[in-house]
């Protein structure tokens, strides 16, 4: 586990930039998970205004780690977010986005996105690999769409699950941890004095966290797992570092 805290979201969106065009230089080809929230849409908004060229987006295959629900065109799609933030603003190729379909029926786009995931990403022990996967956490402990009360959802033997939010009961689709622990490099992107206590019981209170909290249970068998903070999400944390 690598953690890093950062004074600001720019900088936290810079050095991830820095990181992810060395995975493209290394890689050629990437495969990315992206998350929704509020932190990717600060990261989608320094990206659409980096230099052209900076990224060679078709060199980038961006897939969902979760998704709600909704048509592409409501507001609470994940897809819509990431469209109207990155997509309108840089050159990436229709055939390099493979979006989950949110207004299909959850269990067969569970199905569906699942078969999607074995037969675009290289796999590792059979399950599907991606290059980036980049992670939220919400200030309940959960990440992706797998959530606190359902925590039994991590170790489905699907690569995808339908989810349902504890307090609206929205839908969703969500990767399963055996997928997310198969990335290659997983970056937790977390901003905000409200994640910060579940920060420090997960990052110093690992095994016990793990009982409770999804986000916990993300460990890759890579061991390339990146906590990428700022101030306020990390001032519980005993030792900081910046």
């Amino acid at each position: 586990m690598y953690i890093q805290i950062f004074k600001t979201k720019d900088d936290l969106n810079r050095v991830f930039t820095d990181r992810l065009k060395e995975i493209i230089s290394e890689k050629g080809t990437i495969t990315i998970a992206l998350s929704g929230g509020s932190t990717p849409k600060s990261l989608f908004d320094y990206w659409a205004q980096l230099p052209e060229g900076e990224i060679n987006w078709k060199k980038v295959k961006f897939f969902w780690g979760d998704e709600r629900c909704v048509s592409p065109s409501d507001d609470e799609s994940n897809y819509k977010m990431t469209k109207e933030h990155l997509f309108d603003f840089v050159p990436v190729p229709n055939e390099n986005i493979f979006r989950i379909h949110g207004e299909n029926d959850p269990g067969s786009e569970a199905v569906r996105y699942g078969k999607l995931l074995s037969g675009e990403l290289e796999t590792t022990n059979s399950v599907p690999s991606f290059d980036v996967l980049m992670l939220g956490m919400g200030d309940d402990g959960h990440t992706a769409s797998i959530f606190p009360h359902e925590i039994i959802l991590w170790d489905s033997p699907e690569n995808c699950v339908t989810a349902t939010h504890p307090v609206s009961g929205q839908r969703r689709v969500s990767l399963s941890g055996k997928v997310i622990n198969a990335a290659k490099d997983i970056f937790f992107l977390v901003t905000g004095e409200n994640k910060a206590e579940k920060v420090k019981e997960i990052i110093e209170q690992p095994d016990k966290a793990a009982e409770k909290y999804p986000a916990a249970l993300v460990r890759p068998e890579s061991g390339n797992l990146y906590w990428f903070l700022d101030t306020p999400a990390a001032k519980l944390l005993r030792h900081l570092t910046t």
